[in-house]
Order: C-alpha cells, then structure tokens, then sequence
C-alpha cells in the first residue's frame, strides 16, 4: 500500500522579505518529519534562495505576479517546489570564485543556485511549456545516505 503525499502551498507575494515564510514554513514541516536540526537549517536557506531567485529573477521584482510554494511530504523525503511566472533556467550554473568574490573581481551576489545544490539532496529546474513559468524543485531526503 502506497501512502499519498501530503501536501501544503504557499502563494507568496513577489516582494523581497516573504521568503522568510516559505523558509520558516518548510521548516517546520521538517521538524514534523524528524529532520535534524542541521538539515532544517540547510533546508531553510536552500528554499529561502530559490524564493528570491523567483522574486528577482523569475518574475523580476513584478508586484501584479506571485510565488507559489508546494511541499510534499513523503516516508523518505520532502519535496519543495518554487513556481513563477519566467521563462526558468536558460544557462549552465556558474560555480563562483570565493576569491575572486572577496577580492571585488566578480560579483558578490550569484551564489543562490550554487548554494540550493550544495545543501539539498536533488535540484530540478524547470521551464513549464506553453504558457510560461517554470519552478525550482528541491528534494532533500529524510536518511541520506543511511544518516541524517
């Protein structure tokens, strides 16, 4: 026997500031699933970063567009997927030069993709077609590897 998902959705306003609630909202469901706390923590700034990247980038700071958050939870696994209204991902993600960044050389900013890989077990990017939009699906996994 198969359990279904449960689901929770969010719909953010595309205004800087209200990731924080998709951040404290995935948080918390976390917690309910057992994570620990380091894992929450990885989780809270990986969905906070792909909230600003849909803020910013994806519906480029258009206050008339929304963000809407949808978190699946599973026995294993929790699913966060970040929907808006631009086009998605079109380029290869740049691995940034921490020194280069500290000495001034490259731009400070550019490091939410980089950072959402690094701290979730699975990172999706997807363009919705026709119609526009696309989403940031992040997965993490409740015993990766055998541990949490």
């Amino acid at each position: 026997m198969t359990i279904d998902p449960i689901v929770t959705e969010l719909r953010l306003p595309t205004r800087l500031g209200f990731e924080k609630v998709a951040m404290n909202t995935a948080a918390s469901v976390a917690e309910i699933m057992g994570f620990s706390s380091d894992r929450v923590e990885d989780l809270k700034t990986a969905v906070s970063e792909a909230c600003i990247n849909a803020i910013e980038h994806g519906n480029q700071l258009n206050e008339l567009l929304g963000v809407v958050v949808t978190m699946s939870m599973s026995v294993e696994s929790l699913e966060v997927k970040i929907r808006d209204h631009g086009p998605g991902v079109h380029e290869e993600m740049h691995v940034p030069d921490i020194d280069r960044k500290m000495l001034g050389e490259e731009d400070p900013r550019g490091m939410g993709m980089f950072l959402i890989q690094a701290l979730v077990d699975e990172v999706e990017y997807v363009s919705e077609q026709p119609g526009g939009g696309s989403y940031a699906r992040l997965v993490i996994h409740l015993h990766p590897g055998g541990k949490n």
